[in-house]
C-alpha cells in the first residue's frame, strides 16, 4: 500500500458552469482507521449531476460542500483494514466517500457489495443509487400502465435506461429524449425503445411529441427540466402523471429562466406533478435491487457504463455529464481489485 494518498477539494464555488479550477488535487498520508471505521480502497468512483448543487451554498436537498472540503461520491472499494466492524480485509463495499485513493468510514455507513449479483460497479449503477431512483420513480410516482405513452428524459443515462425499460415491461410505448444519434439508436435498438427523439437537432420538440407520441403523454419521467418539459407539459393527457427527478438543463444556470406557465394545463389535464428522492425508498432498497438483479440476470434489463480511467480523471469525467458525453452509467475506474 503507498504512503500517501489522493484526494479532490473543492478549490472554489462555481460561476455557472464549474471548470477544472473547481477542482484541487492534494496529496496526504494514508489515513487510518479509528474505532469502528475501516479503511477502504477505491475501485470505483460515481459521479452525478447531482453534485454540482452541493458546490453551491444554498440550501438544497444535500448539504453543500464548503470551499476546501473533500468532494463526495459513492464509492465501491475494497476493505483494506478493519478496526472493531462487521468487514474484514477483502471486502467488497459502497458508500458515500471522498474522492480519493483510500478513504476511512464507519463501518455502519457502509454496504456489503455482493459481486454474485454482477460486476461490483455496478452498485453504483443499474444496481446501486440510479436504478433504484429508476425503479421507484417509474413504478410508483410515473406508474405507466399497459397501452400508456411514457416518456422520459436524459433516456441514455443511468437512471434514464432504466426507467424506459421498466415503463416498457409495464406494456407502454416508450419515448425516449436523448442528446445524440448514437444515444437514439442505443435506445431503440439495444433497449427496446419504441422511439427517440435526438433534442440536439431539432427546435419544435412539441412536433417531435406529436411524431414520437401521437395520442398524447400518460406518464413523464422528467431529468432534464427546461424546454423539453415544457412541450411535453403541452402533450399531457387527462389523469397524466409526472415525475420530476432532475433539472440537469438548470443546473449550471446563474439565473432560473421562466419559462411557460405550466399550472393551467395541469387544471385542464387534471394530471398529477410529484417530485420525489430516492431516500424516501430506503427501508426498500433492498427489494428493489433484488429485482433489478434478476431482471439484469435475465438480460430484460440492459445497461451501459462509461468508464474513465484514473482518479485524475474524476473532474473531466463530472464536467462530461453536462455536455452529454456518457452514455449510460458514469464512472471513475481508480483501482483493481486485490486477487
Amino acid at each position: 500500500m503507498p504512503e500517501t494518498n489522493r484526494k479532490y477539494l473543492l478549490a472554489k464555488r462555481p460561476e455557472g458552469k464549474p471548470d477544472p479550477d473547481t477542482f484541487e488535487l492534494v496529496e496526504e498520508d494514508v489515513p487510518e482507521p479509528g474505532p469502528g471505521e475501516v479503511l477502504v480502497r477505491t475501485l470505483y468512483l460515481s459521479v452525478d449531476p447531482y453534485m454540482r448543487g452541493r458546490m453551491d451554498d444554498r440550501e438544497s436537498y444535500a448539504d453543500p460542500w464548503a470551499v476546501g472540503d473533500p468532494l463526495q461520491a459513492g464509492v465501491v472499494g475494497e476493505v483494506v483494514e478493519s478496526n472493531g466492524t462487521e468487514f474484514d480485509a477483502g471486502d467488497v463495499v459502497t458508500g458515500n466517500l471522498e474522492w480519493a485513493d483510500y478513504a476511512t468510514a464507519r463501518g455502519s455507513d457502509l454496504q456489503a457489495v455482493n459481486p454474485d449479483l454482477g460486476p461490483v460497479s455496478t452498485a453504483l449503477g443499474v444496481l446501486g443509487m440510479p436504478g433504484r431512483t429508476a425503479y421507484f420513480g417509474t413504478r410508483e410516482v410515473a406508474e405507466p400502465k399497459a397501452g400508456d405513452t411514457f416518456v422520459v428524459t436524459g433516456a441514455a443515462g443511468a437512471v434514464g435506461s432504466v426507467a424506459g425499460q421498466i415503463a416498457k415491461r409495464s406494456g407502454a410505448r416508450v419515448v425516449g429524449f436523448a442528446g445524440s444519434d448514437e444515444k437514439v439508436a442505443f435506445l431503440e435498438d439495444e433497449l427496446g425503445f419504441d422511439a427517440g427523439i435526438n433534442y440536439k437537432d431539432i427546435d419544435d420538440y412539441a412536433a417531435a411529441l406529436d411524431e414520437a407520441a401521437p395520442n398524447g403523454v400518460d406518464s413523464y419521467f422528467d431529468n432534464v427540466g427546461g424546454p423539453i418539459t415544457d412541450a411535453v407539459f403541452s402533450k399531457l393527457n387527462v389523469d397524466a402523471r409526472v415525475a420530476v427527478c432532475g433539472q440537469i438543463s438548470m443546473y449550471n444556470a446563474e439565473e432560473i429562466p421562466t419559462g411557460p406557465r405550466k399550472l393551467g394545463k395541469l387544471i385542464e389535464s387534471r394530471a398529477s406533478v410529484e417530485g420525489f428522492l430516492v431516500g424516501d425508498f430506503a427501508p426498500r432498497f433492498e427489494t428493489a435491487t433484488r429485482q433489478l438483479a434478476e431482471w439484469v440476470a435475465a438480460d430484460e434489463i440492459r445497461y451501459r457504463e462509461t468508464v474513465t480511467e484514473g482518479l485524475e480523471s474524476a473532474p473531466d469525467a463530472f464536467l462530461g455529464l453536462f455536455e452529454g458525453e456518457n452514455i449510460g452509467k458514469q464512472l471513475v475506474k481508480v483501482g483493481e481489485r486485490d486477487e
